[in-house]
């Protein structure tokens, strides 16, 4: 029975989790704490789904044209077709979840104000001006550096398809060790309803198994894509402890986009 239980519960939680952070199908059910409680342990699960359909789509753009016409770039300069696909991938499964912290995020800092009037705009549902064209910047960046890359070096690919799980563990382990800048709201919800210390175990032993895959895989370029990410994290805690006084559901979102962005630009030497 204890076992059945076990099992249920494992798959309530990880419903809860695509329900919040993907735009996947998943049986609907009315949530209770307790099923809140171990979701984020599947949080990088979304990260791994985004990551099998970058690889599935890398893989379909070769069987589609041989090797040897990719390399000829018969839709643009340096595969801007594949690349317009690959970006547009994360925002169809996550229904652009993450973007939306990202775009508040930029909303918030480029306003100069006080910490309290930065808290006020991450609130704010309306869209800003900063948040349009750091929107559009980052698009051209991610869609640059990605062109960059030689799509004949799987390991190049392979580091981005990692990235997305990876990233998830990191902003989930955020979630329930840096300190909040608000009370109240998701994130804090979340962060009270759980039993920490088995979500950040199993967060840890997620990220661990990841990045050693990743190295696995490939090598120097899986080192400097890891570098890159945690230096985005690094970047993350900092920004938000002086900006806004800890982190929110929408910094933790944030974080998810720059470090994606992250990996992308470091592997542009993989041309």
């Amino acid at each position: 029975m204890k076992l059945f239980s076990a099992v249920f519960q494992f798959f309530k939680s990880l419903t809860v989790a695509f329900s919040i952070y993907s735009k996947i199908p998943v049986p609907r059910f009315n949530w209770a704490s307790d099923d809140m409680k171990y979701h984020l342990c599947f949080f990088p699960w979304v990260g791994a789904v985004i990551g099998a359909a970058e690889w599935g789509w890398y893989k379909l753009y070769f069987e589609l044209l041989d090797k040897a016409t990719v390399a000829e770039g018969i839709f643009a300069s340096n595969h801007i077709f594949y690349s317009l696909i690959a970006i547009v991938i994360p925002i169809l499964i996550t229904g652009g979840f993450h973007l939306d912290g990202y775009l508040d995020t930029m909303d918030a800092l480029h306003s100069y104000g006080d910490r309290k009037e930065k808290l006020e705009i991450l609130k704010d549902p309306h869209v800003g001006a900063f948040a349009i064209i750091t929107f559009a910047v980052y698009l051209m960046l991610a869609l640059a550096f990605l062109t960059l890359i030689n799509l004949e070096s799987s390991k190049a690919v392979a580091c981005i398809c990692f990235s997305f799980f990876i990233s998830r563990c990191l902003s989930g382990f955020s979630v329930l060790v840096f300190p909040k800048a608000k009370p109240d709201g998701m994130l804090a919800a979340e962060s009270t309803t759980k039993k920490p210390l088995f979500v950040i175990v199993s967060l840890l032993l997620q990220l661990i198994i990841a990045a050693a895959a990743m190295v696995y895989f490939s090598g120097i370029s899986a080192l400097i894509t890891l570098s890159a990410i945690l230096l985005s994290f690094l970047y993350y805690y900092v920004m938000s402890k002086k900006n806004f006084g800890g982190i929110t559901g929408d910094l933790a979102g944030f974080f998810v986009c720059i470090s994606e962005l992250a990996a992308m630009i470091v592997l542009f030497y993989q041309r």
